[in-house]
């Protein structure tokens, strides 16, 4: 299969409606097409067709229980695939959509298993995107859609990125430009009980407080070991994801004493012969020494990082790095989204080095 990937950003207004026309037409026939989100870029297929639903597995080498975001134009497509919506649910809605969170309500039975992962709930988000938004309305369909990289590695925030991953396994990518965020959609579950985060993003679990009046984190979130044994009920909560191909290692503690590691790290594994990086901040990067250095953004601005995570991780994996070390981030804010993402990328390769009262207080902030 050729892969075709067409500039959908600086082109003419004629152009841009030729490449949506293709695009769903494409999703119409059963196909695949990746778009771009404000997130990361996502690998679309008619929500409401499970042979579609199925390539996107296929696509991806995706394990068929971890479950996909049927992406919308409009509210009222809710109601269309939703047994019930409640009241907190439309609050939700009305606060953050369109934009970066995904909500989890009972399914109606015109979801098929094999968009939900086999499960009684439909994940669904509204993009804020403008191409992803035009995008769906040209399919005339709900587009269900992980993000459009292969399973395990970090997710595209390039058009570039998903083209290196799907070339010859999609017929069509819509080249939108880097994208916003650079981290997928916050998940939270509202289908029974207690509204429960499944998956932290940039729609912070304060900023929900703001609607409802009680939100929880669900433990698989803030754990530091992998879970193999649950109901994968969200994206991302079960399997390893967002991986480079060598090993990442997260170093965290005092500043000095992780700066003072992690150059101890870096200088074993290069007499071993390795190739080695080091993912720092705008604030510390001058004091490592490896082959690779790279600043994922600064401590002061938590987007830039969350915006320049993926980017990086796959810089390494183009510079054929054996292995990285990081620092660390606050797990508060967007802190914590940024950290679920990077303890998944390094498979849970955490050291600590101290939890002393002034690191003990910065995380309970």
């Amino acid at each position: 299969m050729e892969t075709e990937l067409l500039n959908i950003e600086s082109v003419s207004s004629k152009q841009k409606a030729a490449a949506l026309r293709k695009a769903g037409e494409i999703i119409r026939e059963g196909g695949l097409v990746a778009f771009p989100t404000e997130t990361v870029y996502g690998l679309g297929a008619d929500a409401l067709n499970a042979e579609a639903a199925a390539k996107i597995y296929a696509a991806k080498g995706r394990p068929s229980d971890n479950p996909l975001i049927v992406h919308i134009h409009d509210i009222s497509q809710v109601y269309e695939i939703a047994e019930e919506v409640p009241d907190e649910a439309k609050a939700v809605m009305e606060k953050f959509w369109p934009g970066p969170l995904t909500i989890i309500l009972n399914k109606k039975s015109c979801v098929p298993d094999g968009t939900t992962g086999g499960l009684h709930t439909v994940a669904i988000r509204m993009p804020s995107h403008p191409i992803a938004r035009d995008f769906i309305r040209e399919s005339g369909r709900m587009i269900a859609a992980p993000s459009a990289n292969t399973s395990g590695r970090p997710s595209p925030t390039l058009a570039s990125h998903v083209y290196e991953d799907m070339q010859g396994r999609i017929p069509l990518i819509l080249d939108g430009g880097a994208v916003g965020i650079g981290i997928e959609s916050t998940i939270i579950d509202m289908s029974t009980g207690i509204p429960t985060i499944l998956r932290p993003g940039y729609i912070t679990k304060d900023m929900l407080e703001e609607v409802l009046p009680e939100v929880k984190i669900d433990p698989a979130v803030s754990g530091r070991t992998m879970k193999k044994d649950i109901v994968a009920k969200a994206p991302g909560m079960k399997y390893r994801h967002y991986a480079p191909k060598g090993q990442l290692t997260l170093v965290e503690g005092d500043k000095d004493k992780v700066i003072a590691k992690i150059n101890e790290l870096v200088r074993e594994k290069k007499e071993e012969g390795y190739k080695v990086g080091v993912i720092g901040t705008d604030e510390t990067l001058d004091a490592y020494h490896a082959d690779i250095l790279r600043s994922i953004g600064s401590r002061q601005k938590p987007e830039s990082v969350a915006a320049n995570l993926y980017r990086i991780l796959r810089e390494f994996d183009d510079l054929e790095c054996d292995y990285m070390y990081s620092e660390s981030f606050f797990e508060q804010g967007l802190g914590n989204a940024i950290m679920n993402r990077m303890l998944k990328a390094a498979g849970y390769h955490l050291i600590t080095l101290q939890e002393g009262l002034v690191w003990i207080i910065a995380r309970l902030l």
